[in-house]
């Protein structure tokens, strides 16, 4: 996208009713957005189907989950998944007999990878041996679900794979030092991205991330068919990441982490939806703000973004809920330290001059650089001092937040989506919770930390 579509408004459902069909695509692990989609699913009364990306045995074939992996997946999820393996990615296949894209990165080293070069031809079989896989498989999927879906029911296809990462020791080297590194440790972006290990891994992260969204749009297209010719709705949604609007200096700016790599997958997921929106398909990608989840903590510093929604929930009149979630954050931190000195952080790091490159939009995906990890990294880690308890972080309180929210306005909008692209700002994130929370009353007894309090989670 070449220009940021906000969205603006606070919708409310009016499409998906009790009985009707939520079809999450992508295994539901742990922490991510897909929870509070999910929970405004189960509130809507659907029915919740999933899939399992299956599990490697110990030569490398792909299997269906146990019957107990499936039991806990259910479970997790809160319905039935078919149980047809759907790992997407190429990383980990190959002719009979020949090496994988993994083995073949395993041969390389910290002192060589930048000069090492892999045969494309040889990838590009790799990559089909893959498509040709989880297409096969997709194919099986959809006659399972087809069956699981009467006529008349509408259906909401919710997209949620992403990664891709190839589980190579010199890459986990380098995106230590990449994503953690400062001063000599500090190792550049670009420099992956030139090497042919990067470019492997960029065609992995578009596999897997984007896709396999045009895979599920074609795929599921009889079902689409059927449904909207029985009189019934079909959507489909993918979470995007391509920056956020956050207040800065008292308004709302785009800023984004850097580097993120998988960025340029996202582009490619934003592509396909607009693709299938101009033939009809209402499919939308939803760029959603930054928050912690078990993926994107290997980023250090992508969490920072997530402190000024503090600011968002005042300035769009969040009152006494507002004042709670401070409140809340406040707890979290060590004897000695206010919010105020959180914020001084955030304010000196988004000032400072090394960051002025990094706003243009029109520029993203930027590369790193030593001045900006060193700012970026720094001001994490010492915020995540000032906490009592670093397994107790105010980012984790407001990821909290945020997948609630954002779960309410993709659902609420997929009703009646107005475009293909959509960043969820924090403007629109903070009107979303404080109209969600506008009967909040305080709780009677005052926060004690490490309480868990009904108010702050999501189901």
């Amino acid at each position: 996208m070449e220009n940021l579509i906000a969205l603006n408004r606070v919708a409310e459902n009016s499409v998906f009713r009790k009985g009707d069909v939520f079809v999450l695509f992508g295994e539901l692990f742990g922490r991510g957005y897909a929870t509070g989609l999910l929970h405004e699913a189960r509130r809507a009364g659907m029915e919740i189907v999933g899939i399992t990306v299956g599990r490697r045995d110990e030569n490398n074939a792909l299997r269906p989950l146990d019957p107990d992996e499936l039991s806990a997946a259910e479970a997790r999820l809160g319905g039935r998944i078919i149980n047809i393996p759907l790992m997407a990615g190429f990383d980990l296949d190959a002719p009979a007999g020949g090496p994988t894209p993994t083995d073949l990165l395993a041969t390389m080293t910290l002192e060589s990878w930048q000069d090492d070069k892999l045969d494309w031809d040889y990838i590009q079989q790799c990559r089909n041996i893959a498509t040709a896989r989880f297409t096969s498989s997709l194919s099986r999927v959809m006659a399972v679900l087809d069956g699981m879906i009467a006529d008349g029911r509408n259906v909401f296809f919710a997209h949620t794979m992403a990664g891709g990462i190839p589980k190579a020791k010199v890459f986990l080297v380098v995106a230590n030092r990449i994503y953690k590194g400062r001063g000599p440790r500090h190792m550049s972006s670009q420099a992956l991205v030139d090497s042919d290990m990067g470019k492997l891994i960029l065609q992995n992260f578009d596999e897997v991330s984007a896709i396999t969204f045009r895979h599920l749009i074609d795929f599921s297209a009889a079902i689409r068919e059927r449904v909207e010719a029985s009189g019934g709705q079909v959507r489909y949604t993918a979470y995007g990441y391509h920056g956020t609007a956050v207040l800065i200096d008292g308004s709302y700016r785009w800023q984004t982490y850097t580097n993120y790599t998988q960025g340029y997958a996202k582009m490619r997921l934003e592509q396909i939806a607009e693709e299938a929106w101009a033939s009809g398909v209402k499919a939308a990608v939803y760029n959603c703000p930054e928050i912690r989840t078990n993926s994107s903590d290997v980023f250090t510093g992508i969490e920072l973004p997530l402190i000024p929604l503090l600011l968002a929930l005042k300035k769009e009149n969040g009152g006494q809920w507002a004042e709670y979630q401070w409140q809340a954050c406040q707890q979290l931190l060590a004897h000695g330290f206010t919010m105020k000195d959180v914020f001084q952080k955030i304010t000196d790091m988004q000032a400072n001059e090394v960051m002025r490159p990094f706003y243009d939009f029109s520029a993203w995906p930027m590369a790193n650089s030593q001045a900006q990890s060193d700012l970026t990294i720094g001001t994490s880690n010492e915020i995540t001092q000032m906490h009592r308890d670093s397994k107790a972080m105010i980012s984790d309180l407001l990821s909290a937040l945020v997948v609630e929210a954002t779960g309410q306005l993709i659902f609420a909008e997929s009703s009646d989506p107005s475009g293909p692209v959509q960043w969820l700002n924090h403007d629109i994130v903070a009107r979303r919770l404080n109209a969600s929370h506008v009967q909040w009353k305080p709780p009677a007894l005052p926060i004690t930390h490490g309480a868990k309090d009904p108010h702050l989670e999501v189901a």
